[in-house]
């Protein structure tokens, strides 16, 4: 009966905590018009001069304009449109907590609704911010989720450092299946370590790097702050690898919240 006493009482402090557990960042887009500017950044333009395309060959222009960002209905609107501007076929949007929000371990979850369609290359990922090890991709990259319209049901969570990344095909990548990603709201999470990295959708672990204790920064760079990046990127080398369906658009990527645990 003791026993029984302890593992109620266990029980119950376990279910408090995680009530009690709050973000110490976060973005509930419960208002209209304008993303919040005290938490967002927006990287503009094609990457030129530095790496046209995005270092993609991607061929959307990004912008911060309302008809590619915007908060409606309770959730953040990231549209892409067939509409060129700067040399390219379409615009879209890549906003960015860049000093805003940035952070060193913690649970990250963004709520969200993909696009669809053969050419969408939705993303939601995180940079080093400080770039102490130098340029992509030596200081690191996290792929929280990420999407290409030509393969529909299926989301992919990655690491990219200097000894792993797409670059050389050694990328450390996890996937699963997700049928309805682009029809209903899914949970994109990590949990994010000193030594490991979990990823998930709806609370599901699906993919978990864990850091070998005998690698420097070229394999583990992720003992620095990064920030949270989300985008609809249009075709490149991985979202155009089929083409781009030019009936399709727009397209959007709805994001119910953003929060940050630590």
């Amino acid at each position: 009966m003791k026993n029984l006493h302890l593992l109620s009482s266990i029980v119950i402090i376990l279910t408090t905590s995680c009530i009690d557990k709050k973000p110490v960042w976060s973005d509930e887009f419960n208002y209209a018009g304008v993303p919040d500017s005290v938490k967002w950044n927006y990287d503009q333009g094609d990457g030129c001069p530095n790496v046209c395309g995005w270092g993609n060959n991607e061929d959307q222009y990004y912008t911060k304009d309302s008809k590619n960002v915007r908060v409606e209905n309770g959730n953040l609107v990231i549209e892409a449109r067939h509409d060129s501007l700067g040399g390219k076929a379409y615009t879209s949007t890549r906003i960015v907590s860049k000093f805003k929000g940035d952070w060193l371990y913690g649970r990250i979850e963004v709520k969200a609704k993909l696009p669809k369609g053969k050419g969408t290359w939705p993303a939601i990922w995180m940079l080093a911010t400080d770039w102490k090890y130098g340029g992509w991709p030596a200081s690191g990259e996290i792929d929280i989720m990420e999407h290409v319209g030509y393969d529909p049901s299926v989301i992919h969570g990655t690491i990219h450092t200097e000894s792993y990344n797409h670059g050389k095909g050694t990328q450390k990548e996890g996937k699963i299946t997700i049928a309805d990603a682009m029809d209903v709201f899914h949970v994109y999470a990590i949990d994010w370590s000193k030594d490991k990295m979990d990823f998930f959708v709806d609370d599901k672990l699906y993919h978990t790097v864990t850091r070998d204790p005998h690698e420097d920064f070229k394999g583990w760079p992720f003992d620095q702050r990064f920030h949270l990046i989300m985008n609809i990127a249009v075709g490149g080398n991985w979202g155009g690898k089929e083409g781009i369906d030019e009936s399709i658009w727009p397209q959007r990527m709805e994001v119910d919240y953003v929060r940050v645990y630590q």
